[in-house]
């Protein structure tokens, strides 16, 4: 079974939809919109999309290595685009992110933040009990979307 893949290939797949639908982000977009996916994902299919922990950071939950990669951008829209779509995601992956473009990627960072940071999220949770900087457990982040999942059916 695959346990995830690299933040960094969501990440592309995410800006080539922004690209696509001319629509630019900016790094907190593409964290948090990485995050949502990674939580979507195993809500409703019980299976990791992203394997790599996920931080409690005082703007939200994120992934070290996309902030990193990004953090050049500040707020600005990231210029980085690839020249098509990363092929190492099974269809239900895909589907996945697209829905979850679809469904949250005209949000603005700091709305997709917001949303991360309501009580009873993985991160508020996580940062309540273990503070700042801890990882977000994916037990913790399964359940919320799970459970955000029923509620919308």
């Amino acid at each position: 079974m695959k346990l995830g893949n690299l933040p960094k290939h969501v990440a592309e797949y995410m800006l080539k939809l922004a690209q696509e639908d001319r629509s630019p982000l900016t790094p907190m977009q593409v964290l948090k919109l990485v995050y949502i996916a990674h939580g979507w994902q195993l809500g409703l299919h019980g299976r990791p999309l992203v394997c790599e922990p996920i931080e409690a950071w005082q703007y939200g939950p994120v992934i070290p290595s996309l902030y990193h990669k990004y953090k050049r951008y500040g707020s600005n829209f990231i210029q980085e685009f690839p020249s098509e779509s990363p092929t190492c995601f099974d269809s239900e992956e895909q589907n996945i992110i697209r829905q979850v473009w679809q469904g949250y990627g005209r949000r603005s960072g700091i709305s997709l933040s917001s949303l991360t940071h309501e009580p009873g999220t993985p991160w508020a949770i996580t940062v309540q009990q273990s503070g700042l900087g801890a990882v977000i457990s994916n037990d913790l982040i399964e359940d919320h979307y799970r459970r955000l999942g029923a509620q919308n059916r």
